[in-house]
């Protein structure tokens, strides 16, 4: 934030600001600089626990507390012709203003202005109190943050008196969802001079402060790179996507559970780490150690590649985790570790981390799009509803992908067999054939284009061929 100017810190009770507060005077302390702690609401005691709790000390700046009238006038504040309220807050800024003059800080928290506005009882007096603040800091080299709570300004939607006043608001908001841990986010609602970027961003609050999770924008993250394609090591695989999906793309295999939408995409994360690229897989269903054991039946042993480093498995837990603070991860794989493949499984997992479905359409684009510009392959699976016949997903993200991957079930000979095929490939041709497709203990194995039938995608096909061209065990 621009220095020596005067901002405000909104947000309901339990939102961050004391923390966010705390935080911004321990930055100055850093610094060599000296800082000072003015509150009205919390007791010098009160904050050493709130500090405490982050691995903090208040003994890095100053703290200025009134706390009670008593402290302002003495025992004898009864005895005045005038009103208290007015005596009170007269000798509370007096006050205020003799601590900054002794201590000289080049940055200031006040807290917070619900007591002052208290004290005033009468709005008028309290915004003049408020500008006579202002004024009183302008001629000093100080930068100051207002702290608001917003118990009683404007029905809780802030105060635009205040608004006006101030260089910058910053406003904090805590939501509370049916299920799960409690969101919050933040957003900069004004911030003269500076190119600020707008929007909710997420936050949390860990030991040792906040973490802000800047909402991704795509188009300022572009990287140059070679959009050759990705194989997966099964050359039949590849045929279907004319050698593999190029980077920069992403792809969705959708279908219904059990077709082995998460093998296939594991055959193309081992194939990369069998290259040396590193990858990285998001598992919102799944346990890890399911997927290890499972993907070890079928001839890939991950382990030993998450021993060396070039893959990397992160348990998701969606009630825990902000939509802001999982790009937030992704970002870190990709610009850190500088990981080339990324697959989130699956989408109903992060559907369960956003409250609103259209919030998650525009999440996932933006996240795809930053996927893109950096050249990253993204596999992304999608489980749909039923086994056969017609079939629904919770979540229409097809128009999203650059491809679209389709398992099926269908019975034949009576046997329930799977098929794979490719509806649509923006980056380039692709095989329009349905296959038959196999996943045993000799791995992923796709078969010859299924032509003597007819009615695979319904899963009861009729067959009007010569013989059964189809894929028998090894």
């Amino acid at each position: 934030m621009p220095a020596h100017r005067l901002y405000l810190l909104e947000g309901a009770p339990g939102s961050g600001k004391t923390t966010l507060a705390l935080q911004f005077l321990r930055q100055a302390a850093s610094n060599g600089e000296r800082a000072l702690y003015i509150t009205l609401s919390e007791t010098k005691e009160e904050l050493a626990v709130v500090a405490a709790s982050h691995g903090w000390s208040i003994e890095d700046f100053d703290v200025f507390e009134l706390s009670s009238a008593e402290d302002v006038l003495g025992q004898d504040q009864e005895q005045s012709i005038l009103h208290s309220w007015e005596v009170e807050l007269t000798g509370t800024i007096r006050l205020i203003q003799q601590e900054v003059e002794r201590v000289q800080p080049t940055r200031v928290v006040f807290d917070s202005l619900s007591e002052m506005r208290l004290l005033a009882q009468d709005p008028l007096r309290y915004r003049r109190q408020v500008l006579a603040l202002k004024q009183f800091f302008a001629g000093r080299s100080t930068t100051v943050v207002l702290v608001d709570d917003l118990t009683a300004s404007r029905d809780h939607g802030g105060d635009t008196h205040l608004h006006s006043l101030c260089h910058g608001v910053i406003t904090l908001e805590r939501l509370t969802l049916d299920f799960g841990a409690a969101r919050r986010r933040l957003q900069v609602q004004k911030l003269r001079g500076v190119d600020f970027v707008a929007g909710f961003h997420d936050f949390t609050i860990r030991r040792g402060g906040l973490d802000v999770y800047p909402r991704l924008i795509a188009a300022d993250h572009h990287a140059s790179f070679v959009g050759d394609p990705v194989p997966s090591g099964v050359p039949e695989l590849d045929a279907l996507l004319n050698g593999g999906p190029l980077r920069g793309t992403s792809t969705l295999v959708t279908g219904p559970a059990g077709t082995g939408k998460t093998t296939l995409v594991l055959q193309y994360i081992y194939a990369a780490c069998e290259r040396g690229e590193a990858t990285t897989i998001y598992e919102f269903d799944e346990r890890i150690g399911t997927l290890l054991a499972r993907a070890r039946a079928f001839g890939m042993d991950l382990q030993r590649h998450i021993d060396s480093g070039c893959l990397v498995i992160q348990q998701i837990d969606p009630a825990e985790l902000a939509p802001g603070e999982f790009a937030a991860r992704v970002r870190r794989e990709v610009e850190e570790r500088n990981a080339r493949i990324i697959a989130i499984d699956s989408l109903n997992g992060y559907l369960a981390a956003m409250p609103q479905e259209q919030q998650l359409i525009l999440q996932i684009h933006e996240l795809l799009s930053y996927l893109s510009q950096r050249g990253v392959v993204t596999f992304l699976i999608n489980p749909q509803q039923g086994l056969l016949g017609t079939m629904a997903s919770n979540l229409n993200v097809s128009y999203v992908a650059d491809t679209v991957v389709m398992l099926r079930f269908f019975e034949a000979e009576g046997r329930l067999r799977k098929a794979i095929s490719v509806l649509k490939n923006r980056a380039g041709l692709h095989e329009d054939t349905i296959r038959e497709l196999r996943i045993d203990t000799q791995g992923v194995r796709v078969g010859a284009p299924l032509v003597a039938f007819k009615g695979v995608l319904t899963g009861t096909p009729e067959y009007v061929g010569d013989r059964l061209p189809l894929m028998e065990d090894r």
